[in-house]
């Protein structure tokens, strides 16, 4: 199988998975997080080298502070605590995203899983907390403008150069998945999904298990890719 090696998921649908259900939103944030979990050990199992997940934009600030709360609440928990599975499966996590504006806690708890990790080379969970596309490539663009200022010869930089001055140097997104049945990128890895095949499923992210994310992989499997050139047989 033509496993991707780059998988992206916009985790959307849990606040709306819970008000269905007559719950409070927060319940649907709490069964996200399990879903993210298992999604993250299925992904590795089935070959994915890294899985990046978007659980917080620098958007999500403008929610209500009760469920801003409860977020960075559920993220102290689940680098504290909750993340073992992650671990003993030898998941190296990162984190993606500015510092600013994140409470002590949080910022604590991102260094305590980040470090408990490190080591670990079965694959990568890259989890995009108060993350925006666009303002990582701002904040790489000032690294570079640094290094420019340095004396780095920028005669020869290519686009693939460009990837060490994002929050981690990570391979280009092959497949991203987007739950919840929106149809966008909401300032998403940018950068990194140039050539990305799209994969749109009404399914809310609570409810999107290994076989949902196996359909992903199987459409992924299908599509041609072609990176702008044009291959022989489309040539007849």
């Amino acid at each position: 199988m033509n496993v991707p090696k780059h998988v992206a998921i916009i985790m959307d649908g849990n606040g709306r998975w819970a008000t269905k259900r007559g719950m409070p939103r927060s319940a649907g944030h709490l069964e996200g997080s399990k879903t993210l979990e298992k999604i993250a050990l299925h992904a590795i199992d089935m070959g994915v080298n890294v899985l990046s997940v978007y659980a917080f934009s620098t958007d999500n600030f403008k929610r209500s502070k009760e469920e801003v709360d409860y977020l960075m609440d559920l993220f102290v928990k689940m680098f504290n605590t909750k993340f073992e599975k992650i671990n003993k499966k030898g998941i190296k996590v990162v984190i993606s995203g500015r510092k600013n504006h994140l409470r002590e806690d949080v910022l604590q708890a991102i260094e305590l899983i980040e470090k408990r990790t490190e080591d670990n080379q079965a694959g990568i969970l890259n989890i995009c907390l108060n993350y925006g596309g666009q303002e990582e490539i701002i904040d790489g663009a000032i690294k570079l403008a640094e290094d420019i200022k340095n004396g780095l010869d920028v005669s020869a930089f290519t686009r693939d150069d460009f990837y060490k001055y994002l929050y981690h140097e990570l391979p280009p997104i092959d497949l991203l998945i987007r739950t919840g049945g929106e149809l966008r990128v909401s300032n998403f890895m940018l950068y990194e999904m140039s050539y990305s095949e799209f994969y749109f499923t009404n399914t809310y992210f609570p409810d999107f298990d290994k076989s949902e994310f196996n359909k992903a992989l199987f459409m992924f499997e299908n599509r041609d890719r072609r990176f702008g050139e044009i291959h022989d047989s489309q040539n007849h």
